[in-house]
């Protein structure tokens, strides 16, 4: 028999009332007993030596433990291009190098800003780019990513949902406009976009065809059109109690937990908001709010290996550490952060940060 808290009471009697907001000011507190530890293992992935990274934007675990990066060829300004890896490489569970792909081809429009990396558990690898006209940045064309384009694990084009500057705005049920992460409902066959700079909302396709399925804003509500190329630096968040802003700014990280709970990294505004998968709201939390120097406090999401997925990771500049189920902070520093962050079923943490790639082995539970 399940025994059920006076404190979960509580808490499903605030969701039932229309959810709840859980400030950092509230949860944070002094860590308790059963924190994960983690050691950092710098240069972990072996990189061949005749090749150069540039900046790594996004790190995903496959189904076997390997581990896939995705990296910004064209930060690399002026570089031999021989030099230059490609933007998809693959490691397995020990840092040795696997291959190499990506980049344009015939048939498919390739990001021209690589952003997020994602590997469904059929080994499809989900591409994703954050590209805008105005950005205007070194060795880039002016155009806007709003597409995903999927991939067989050894680089073969298989879909692209969206086309390169098409994009007509949070209404739009056939393009995306520069989504930062996705990932695949693999019950439903399902894949949930985080678009992302452009737009604001989750956009749900058929991963195998593409259709439109369904969309949602910040708590369930309709999104709106506001966007701004380039996307504006974070801003103060205020630090009361309120819910804060009704819509998502940079919608950046996004991961489905097997008990089907979509939890959103809502970069800019310091908060992560839970959902169903149909797009009912049913919680969220800030992480550091009341802190003006701790930004982009949720730009990278991933959750535990343990079967439960009792730890949801949110990453900045620094890896906080939740309660994946009360949404408790257990703590704000489990080691360095990064751009996007992925973990492994050996409760590994992967960290793109700046041209590498950090491993944060899971050293046991305080």
């Amino acid at each position: 028999m399940r025994r059920t808290s006076i404190a979960a009471v509580l808490v499903a009697l605030l969701v039932a009332a229309g959810g709840f907001m859980l400030s950092n000011t509230e949860v944070a507190g002094q860590a308790p007993a059963g924190v994960p530890r983690f050691e950092v293992q710098a240069g972990w992935a072996k990189v061949p030596a005749q090749w150069k990274l540039g900046d790594v934007s996004s790190v995903a675990a496959d189904a076997q433990d390997n581990i896939w990066v995705l990296h910004r060829p064209r930060t690399l300004v002026g570089a031999d291009p021989q030099t230059v890896a490609p933007p998809v490489l693959q490691f397995d569970a020990n840092g040795n190098f696997l291959q190499a792909w990506g980049g344009a081809g015939s048939g498919f429009e390739w990001p021209e800003r690589e952003h997020g990396i994602y590997v469904d558990q059929q080994g499809s690898v989900w591409i994703g780019g954050n590209n805008c006209a105005e950005r205007m940045l070194p060795g880039l064309k002016p155009v806007d990513d709003d597409q995903l384009v999927k991939f067989t694990r050894a680089g073969k084009f298989v879909l692209q949902i969206g086309r390169s500057n098409s994009s007509t705005g949070n209404a739009d049920t056939t393009n995306m406009h520069a989504p930062s992460d996705v990932f695949v409902n693999s019950r439903t066959d399902e894949v949930f976009v985080a678009d992302g700079y452009g737009n604001h909302r989750v956009v749900v396709f058929d991963a195998t065809t593409g259709a439109f399925k369904r969309m949602w804003g910040a708590f369930g509500n309709k999104p709106i059109d506001h966007d701004v190329c380039p996307p504006p630096e974070p801003g103060p968040v205020a630090n009361d109690a309120s819910q804060g802003p009704p819509q998502f700014a940079i919608l950046h990280a996004l991961r489905i937990s097997t008990d089907g709970l979509v939890y959103v990294g809502d970069r800019e505004h310091k908060r992560i908001q839970v959902f169903s998968t149909d797009g009912k709201y049913v919680n969220q939390v800030f992480i550091n709010r009341e802190d003006p120097k701790a930004s982009r406090t949720t730009g990278g999401l991933a959750l535990s290996g343990d079967p439960q997925q009792r730890y949801l990771y949110a990453a900045g500049g620094r890896i906080a550490v939740l309660d994946r189920k009360t949404l408790k902070v257990l703590t704000l520093d489990a080691g360095p952060g990064g751009h996007h962050i992925g973990s492994d079923s050996k409760g590994n943490i992967y960290t793109a940060s700046g041209r590498t790639v950090l491993k944060l082995a899971f050293k046991g539970v305080s």
